[in-house]
């Protein structure tokens, strides 16, 4: 059994508001941090008197009955760590784990049982419902009947405004309704201005809320009293003290953290800033007895108290409230202050960087911690080169820019949020800190080093290469169909530096400004450079398969075959090449299919003659096999009335290769078009025709003493099947190779 429980998905209920946070059971205490907030509940083992265990809308329930009679309650057990639970309480908490049942009878009258700071309506001594008696606002008491307000929350989505209670009267000598208000004012927060204030502070400089106040300091809360407003304060609400000194060196800001916020109207309040001169000295003597000095404050403060006003009122501040005073780390801005001049949204303020987070004033005050932080990020500032932008976003999505702040900051805010190991979006993504930090050793200043220019310069170059890289990709989808607009047909503009001569091919992704070729150097100029070139060649290759093979032909739909129709016989080279395929792929496994079929090409041609004779005995045998079986077939097919089909002309076959050609260097798909039509079209000469009809009857001629009169009875689609290659040239140029034949089959 460890010595300790920690649950992290846990939420704390909070004036009808559930806040999540972390719940930490230790053998000497227990520990609740709300993950809103950043406040800690510290109580110790030996304060808690009762735990219960209830089931509610969220799960399981852990409720602690402190000694002094407050309750806490924590939402989102499961089940089935009640036995874990229950185990840890009665080793270290002195008591055991009580399971308590709830009245589901809904009904609305029972017995009021004041335990603690809670009321428990009972109903058949069964718990219905409870009420934190330290949520209410206001009470009222009438004849009968007792009225309960409670304060309410901005983050609650649904609140409970007000209750009502009908007491009856009985024949005892004691008020009930009376008894029922007492025990409710009792343990309600409801703030009453009773008894002498322990000091007042006059005429105090407010930033947040604007104006001059006089502070008075009471027991459980303080007093704003203005001119026009007054605001009451419990100290329960305060969550930090902060001490910042102004960079001018002259002011001191005491900023008080307030949840939930002062309001007036509309408007909330989340901080209290209050502004003191250094130079301002203040006595005081205090309304406290000798008693309470020592024992309340346990001597942190004295009678008569004399210093600094700040000073002073900082120490009161922390006496009354137990809360701790923050004050600036070790970080130093360029100015030799902790403070950094900036602006967020329309105001401008000053950013302090401390210890465990950050916080600007002052209007709007914001404060953020480290835990909440997802990534920093150091921006180029839209306004000027000479300041940048420090842009904080947490982890609930929401993004704080502070911006217009001095570029000589940089390096030391930097450094900073490096010591604190705060994600840095734009440098943890492109290679980490380390290349960064070479980038910035090449100033041209040694003595001062500037940092921020460094870093805007690498920006820059990088946002160079990237339009570089996209305006390349983009220019070569546009290539002009004319090859020879490619050449010296491009303008060169009057801001380029060193432009090309006319008799130069170059694409407009080329240039990118004097400034652009000023910033490269070395091995990346080199690499851009070779980059480009590649580019272009792609392009001149594109467009030049564009202008000899024009647009890409239709697939002809594939005709319906006779399933009783005979197998055409597989020539000698494809019975070689089905026997020898796999034994080549095991030898030569890193070939692809297209270059696995040019080696069986090149290999067959090496054959001896006998090998080969072996094989196209085979092939003849094959042959005359397939011969009969047609006849069979046709004298079927004619007794039956039928006709035959398939493509039986052997001028057809002859007609195909140069029905191609002609198709495809006229761009006209399926329609055949003639050679006058050919002749007189704009983008074709007669010279550029007399290669490609050379070309086709060379073809044509190889087709004919190779292929014999029943083979050119076949269809055109399975023409590639029975053509053994010929020549290394024609096997790479030719469509009807060896090589895609092999892919085919």
């Amino acid at each position: 059994m460890s010595d300790y429980q920690e649950y992290p998905d846990v939420v704390q209920e909070v004036r009808g508001a559930m806040n999540p946070g972390r719940l930490k059971l230790q053998s000497n205490g227990v520990i609740f941090k709300n993950s809103k907030t950043g406040k800690v509940d510290h109580f110790e083992s030996s304060d808690v008197q009762k735990v219960q265990w209830l089931k509610r809308s969220r799960g399981y329930c852990l409720k602690l009955i402190m000694q002094n009679g407050n309750i806490h309650r924590y939402d989102g057990f499961k089940d089935t760590e009640y036995d874990k639970l229950a185990t840890f309480v009665s080793k270290n908490y002195n008591t055991s784990l009580e399971k308590v049942d709830l009245s589901t009878k809904g009904w609305n009258w029972g017995l009021a049982k004041f335990e603690g700071n809670s009321l428990n309506f009972l109903v058949d001594n069964v718990c219905a419902f409870e009420i934190p008696l330290n949520n209410v606002s206001h009470s009222v008491a009438a004849k009968n009947e007792v009225t309960i307000e409670f304060h309410q929350n901005d983050d609650a989505a649904v609140s409970l405004t007000e209750l009502r209670f009908h007491i009856p009267s009985d024949n005892t000598d004691k008020d009930p309704v009376q008894e029922f208000y007492n025990n409710v004012i009792q343990k309600a927060d409801i703030i009453q201005a009773t008894g002498d204030a322990i000091t007042i502070f006059n005429e105090v400089q407010c930033l947040t809320p604007r104006g001059r106040y006089d502070i008075k300091m009471y027991p459980t809360f303080l007093q704003l009293h203005g001119k026009t407003f007054d605001y009451k304060i419990p100290y329960t609400t305060v969550l930090r003290l902060f001490l910042l000194p102004h960079k001018d060196g002259r002011q001191i800001f005491f900023v008080v953290s307030l949840d939930p916020p002062i309001k007036q109207g509309q408007t909330r309040y989340h901080f209290l800033i209050l502004l003191f001169s250094k130079d301002d000295e203040i006595t005081m003597e205090l309304g406290l007895s000798e008693d309470d000095l020592q024992k309340k404050y346990e001597g942190k403060l004295e009678k008569e108290m004399s210093g600094p006003e700040y000073e002073v009122v900082s120490r009161i501040f922390k006496s009354v409230t137990n809360r701790k005073i923050t004050v600036p780390g070790s970080f130093k801005g360029n100015s030799g202050t902790p403070a950094i001049s900036c602006s967020y949204r329309a105001a401008t303020g000053l950013l302090y960087p401390l210890e465990r987070g950050f916080i600007f004033v002052h209007k709007p005050p914001v404060h953020i911690r480290f835990d909440e932080i997802s990534t920093v990020n150091f921006a180029r500032s839209a306004g000027s080169t000479r300041s940048f932008d420090f842009d904080v976003e947490t982890k609930t999505g929401t993004v704080y820019t502070f911006s217009s702040i001095e570029k000589d900051e940089y390096g030391k805010l930097f450094d900073f949020v490096s010591g604190k190991k705060l994600r840095v979006k734009n440098i943890g993504g492109k290679g980490g800190m380390s290349s960064y930090a070479e980038d910035m050793m090449d100033s041209d200043e040694d003595d001062n080093h500037d940092a921020y220019m460094v870093r805007m310069k690498a920006e820059g170059k990088e946002r160079e290469e990237e339009e570089d890289m996209n305006f390349d990709s983009d220019d070569s989808s546009d290539v002009s169909f004319n090859p020879g607009s490619l050449t010296g047909s491009e303008v060169a503009e009057e801001y380029d530096s060193n432009p090309p001569s006319t008799d130069s091919s170059y694409s407009i992704g080329d240039y990118s400004g004097g400034s652009g070729s000023e910033s490269d150097s070395g091995s990346d100029a080199e690499e851009r450079q070779k980059r480009r070139e590649k580019d272009k060649e792609k392009r001149k290759s594109k467009s030049a398969k564009t202008v000899h093979e024009g647009p890409r032909k239709p697939r002809k739909k594939k005709k319906d075959v006779d399933p009783d129709k005979p197998k055409r016989p597989a020539t000698a080279y494809f019975l070689w090449f089905m026997e020898s395929r796999e034994n080549i792929k095991k030898e030569n496994p890193e070939l692809s299919i297209t270059e696995l079929s040019k080696k069986a090409g090149a290999m067959w041609k090496e054959l001896n003659e006998e090998t080969k004779g072996e094989y196209e005995k085979k092939a003849e045998e094959a042959k005359k096999e397939y011969q009969l079986a047609m006849e069979e077939y046709k004298k079927k097919l004619k007794d039956e009335g039928k006709e035959v089909g398939g493509g039986d002309s052997s001028a057809s076959k002859k007609r195909s290769p140069k029905k191609s050609v002609t198709d495809s260097r006229a761009g006209a798909g399926s329609d055949y078009k003639s050679k006058e039509f050919i002749s007189s079209s704009e983008d074709t000469s007669e010279d550029d025709d007399k290669p490609l009809k050379k070309k086709a009857k060379d073809k044509n001629e190889d087709e004919e003493d190779e292929t014999s009169d029943e083979e050119a009875e076949l269809p055109d689609d399975e023409e590639i099947l029975s053509t053994p290659p010929s020549s290394g040239k024609e096997d790479s140029e030719s469509e009807t190779g060896s090589g895609e034949g092999s892919e085919s089959e």
